[in-house]
């Protein structure tokens, strides 16, 4: 279950830095990872409890979309102009708006788990901060993980043209617009799928393609396996100590991804600044 969540975050966060052309995009801050807990909480508790595990599924998956549309409409100018002329201002103006999207469904999950029942409560709070116990959509995140993997490593010529602006990559050939959309396709269904397993984990999508790319550089066709196969075994890690540190006290997985995450991107950010 780490390997295929940790997998799916660390490669849509490789995505989402490629896409927005900005090392701090992440599903985390870019608020896709709370539009998808925010929708998938909301259809769990309008549907009734006999389809809970699809309600899961699909409100994870139209949560996401949702934060993605509203992110890129919201912020469409910086996406589509300043990002177009790499004037250094619409990535910034992004990030920002992703931040704002993301503590507005902060607010809504808050909501929502204040008219949740009491006996629920406990549940979805550890399901919130990441847990990785749950067995009922491991074989649908391999899917998505195995369809995810196949699809970024077959575009990865393409990535590697891409990354040198949307410019560029015109003047070369591709089909700019499609392969934007794709890359917001794709991030956002495994954004979804992780979410749907194991609740909004951050950090992971964040760290771990940033730190790759200070050591491996920006080649897509080596950048995207490292990000599944390191994002993967970090999880994995993090659960290890999760499950060990305050034994036999089980702590969330997103509060040891959050603790080790912070020190290590304040890090790298000073590295990659000197």
């Amino acid at each position: 279950m780490a390997l295929a969540v940790g997998g799916l975050l660390s490669l849509a966060g490789a995505l989402m830095q490629l896409l927005l052309r900005n090392p701090l995009a992440d599903p985390y801050v870019l608020g896709v990872s709370g539009g998808a807990a925010a929708g998938a909480l909301s259809l769990s508790l309008l549907l009734p409890a006999s389809v809970a595990i699809y309600s899961l599924q699909s409100g994870a998956l139209l949560g996401a979309l949702l934060a993605t549309a509203l992110l890129l409409l919201l912020a469409r100018r910086s996406f589509f102009h300043e990002i177009l002329l790499d004037s250094g201002t619409g990535g910034i103006r992004l990030i920002l708006t992703g931040v704002m999207i993301s503590a507005g469904f902060g607010a809504l999950i808050i909501l929502l788990l204040a008219l949740s029942p009491d006996v629920q409560l406990r549940g979805t709070l550890f399901w919130l901060m990441g847990e990785l116990d749950s067995s009922d959509f491991l074989v649908p995140a391999w899917l998505v993980l195995l369809v995810a993997c196949a699809w970024s490593f077959t575009h990865a010529a393409a990535l590697n043209v891409f990354s040198h602006g949307q410019v560029t990559a015109h003047l070369l050939g591709l089909n700019v617009r499609r392969l934007q959309v794709s890359l917001v396709l794709i991030a956002s269904i495994s954004t979804a799928a992780a979410v749907a397993v194991a609740g909004t984990i951050g950090f992971i999508g964040l760290v771990v393609p940033h730190a790759l790319r200070l050591v491996m550089g920006n080649d897509q066709r080596v950048l995207l396996p490292a990000s599944v196969l390191i994002g993967g075994i970090v999880l994995a890690l993090a659960d290890l100590l999760a499950r060990s540190i305050a034994a036999p006290v089980q702590l969330p997985v997103g509060v040891v991804t959050a603790f080790i995450g912070v020190p290590v991107f304040l890090m790298l950010l000073a590295r990659s600044r000197s």
